[in-house]
C-alpha cells in the first residue's frame, strides 16, 4: 500500500478504503501505520505514521503525548465529519489528548494497551547512577561513558533512539493521564489484552473508574491469551468494537 502525504508533507500514512474515511488509527512507540492492515481491512480510515516513525520526520524539538496531538491536528481536515480514534500504546496516548483537549473533533475513541496511568512511582535512579551523571556534568566523566551508562540501565525502546526521539520518550513515560481521563467526553471503548505485561489490564480498569466518576461513557473489552500487540492478537475483537463504533 503507497504512503500519503499529510499536513504539508511533514506526516505520511497509510489510506484504507475509496470513500472519504471516518476512523484515525495512532499506532504504538517504534511502530508505524501498518501495523493496522488486518484491522482496518474493509474500513475507511488514515493510519499515519507518527512523527518520528516510519516515513514521517520526527518533531523539532521534544515533546509529550500533547505536542503530539498538536503535530496530527491537521489529519483532522481530511475528515468530513469528526473521526473515530483508535490508539494503540503510544498512539493512544495522543488519541486521549487530542479527544480531551478537541472534544468536537473527536467522535469516539478505541483504545488499547496504552499506558494512561502509573500505578506506581516512577523508580528514582540508585546512588551509582546519579554520582556517574554528576562526574559527567562536571567533566570527569566522558560523554561516551555517560552513554553507554545509560543505554546499560535503560529500556529496549530508550536503547533504539537518541537525540529528540530520546527526549520524547523520556518525556512520555513519565506522564500520566488523569486529567484527561477525567475531561474526555467522548465514548470510549478499551481493548486489553488479557496477558499484556507492559500495560496490565489493572491500568485499564483504574481508567475506567476515572472516567466513570467524571460522567464518562466507557466499556473495558478484555481478549484472553492477547498480550500487548493487540493490532496483531485480537483483531476481530478490535474490528468488531470499531465496527459498533462508526455504525453509531
Amino acid at each position: 500500500m503507497a504512503l500519503r502525504a499529510f499536513a504539508d508533507g511533514t506526516i505520511f500514512g497509510e489510506v484504507w478504503g475509496e470513500s472519504p474515511p471516518d476512523i484515525l488509527a495512532l499506532h504504538g512507540w517504534g511502530r508505524r501505520g501498518a501495523d493496522f492492515s488486518a484491522v482496518l481491512e474493509g474500513f475507511n480510515a488514515i493510519a499515519p505514521d507518527l512523527p518520528g516513525f516510519g516515513a514521517s520526520p520526527a518533531p523539532p524539538t521534544p515533546m509529550g503525548a500533547e505536542g503530539y496531538a498538536e503535530m496530527i491536528t491537521p489529519l483532522l481536515r481530511e475528515f468530513d465529519r469528526p473521526p473515530l480514534v483508535l490508539g494503540h500504546s503510544f498512539g493512544g496516548r495522543v488519541g486521549l489528548c487530542l479527544a480531551a483537549d478537541s472534544p468536537a473533533d473527536v467522535a469516539g475513541l478505541v483504545l488499547t494497551g496504552v499506558p494512561l496511568i502509573r500505578l506506581h512511582p516512577v523508580a528514582r535512579p540508585g546512588p551509582g547512577y546519579r554520582a556517574i551523571r554528576f562526574l559527567n556534568r562536571i567533566g570527569i566523566v566522558s560523554d561516551q561513558r555517560m552513554e553507554a551508562e545509560r543505554k546499560s540501565r535503560g529500556s529496549a525502546d530508550y536503547r533504539a533512539v537518541s537525540g529528540v526521539m530520546r527526549d520524547i520518550l523520556v518525556t512520555v513515560v513519565n506522564e500520566s493521564y488523569e486529567d484527561q481521563l477525567a475531561r474526555v467526553k467522548t465514548p470510549i471503548s478499551l481493548v486489553w489484552g488479557g496477558d499484556d505485561a507492559e500495560v496490565p489490564v489493572a491500568v485499564a480498569r483504574a481508567a475506567v473508574e476515572i472516567l466513570e466518576d467524571h460522567g464518562g461513557e466507557a466499556k473495558l473489552i478484555v481478549v484472553d491469551g492477547a498480550g500487548h500487540h493487540t493490532p496483531r492478537d485480537a483483531v476481530s475483537e478490535l474490528r468488531k468494537v470499531i465496527g459498533e463504533a462508526v455504525s453509531r
